[in-house]
């Protein structure tokens, strides 16, 4: 049976993957930074671990906790949008809790794992299109757009270091979707979006080390 680490996986498209993974037959590792918000992770069909991926030392406890079980896909899906990100009124300390979270966290999971990965050998991130510096034509938003320009960059230099062990490392872009952090307006449910990220981690080969992929499958511009 393969086996997936999935943080954040409390809550909108973590609950998704774990559910969607769970039905097609793998064993699901999801972490909830919150004991009290597993439930949804649990009824998805997840094993349930308390992490918080912004934390070095609640990582190694997870890492202990996981000892010797080896992990076909590590997925970062962990982050948070945050807070007071208008120019003229940006928070620096709420700047780096946001970076902490959505590009320092994948980094120390990746760094944590990486020595556990087997079969598929695939490390992912959930990043967004708001990373890409090329599709950027709104401005705002600075904490989020930056810790998801810098996650991207994470990935791609992890494909670099990680190519010897045959490690594949994949930045995926979940579209706009109605989650706590896309909103109700958005037009995809995230059971689409997490359906079409599940089919680009399927058919990711090595070749693809390094990339951007869009939930239908297209290339995102960095």
């Amino acid at each position: 049976m393969p086996t997936i680490l999935i943080t954040g996986a409390n809550r909108g498209l973590g609950v998704a993957f774990a559910r969607q993974y769970a039905a097609a037959g793998w064993r699901v590792l999801g972490t909830v930074r919150d004991p009290m918000k597993g439930r949804a992770a649990s009824d998805a069909g997840a094993e349930v671990y308390v992490a918080d991926v912004a934390d070095a030392a609640s990582i190694a406890r997870l890492k202990g906790a996981l000892a010797g079980v080896e992990i076909d896909i590590l997925l970062n899906n962990a982050g948070t949008y945050g807070e007071r990100q208008t120019l003229g009124a940006i928070d620096g300390e709420e700047f780096l809790r946001v970076m902490r979270v959505n590009a320092l966290g994948p980094l120390l999971m990746a760094e944590a794992f990486a020595g556990q990965m087997g079969g598929r050998k695939l490390i992912a991130a959930v990043s967004s299109m708001m990373g890409s510096i090329a599709d950027n034509t709104s401005g705002g938003s600075y904490a989020y757009r930056a810790s998801k320009a810098a996650l991207d960059m994470v990935m791609v230099t992890l494909a670099r270091d990680l190519a010897a062990k045959g490690i594949t490392t994949v930045a995926l872009s979940p579209g706009w979707v109605k989650t706590d952090m896309g909103g109700a307006n958005a037009p995809l449910e995230p059971a689409q979006a997490v359906a079409g990220m599940c089919a680009v981690l399927d058919g990711v080969t090595v070749a693809d080390s390094g990339s951007f992929i869009h939930w239908d499958g297209s290339r995102v511009p960095w």
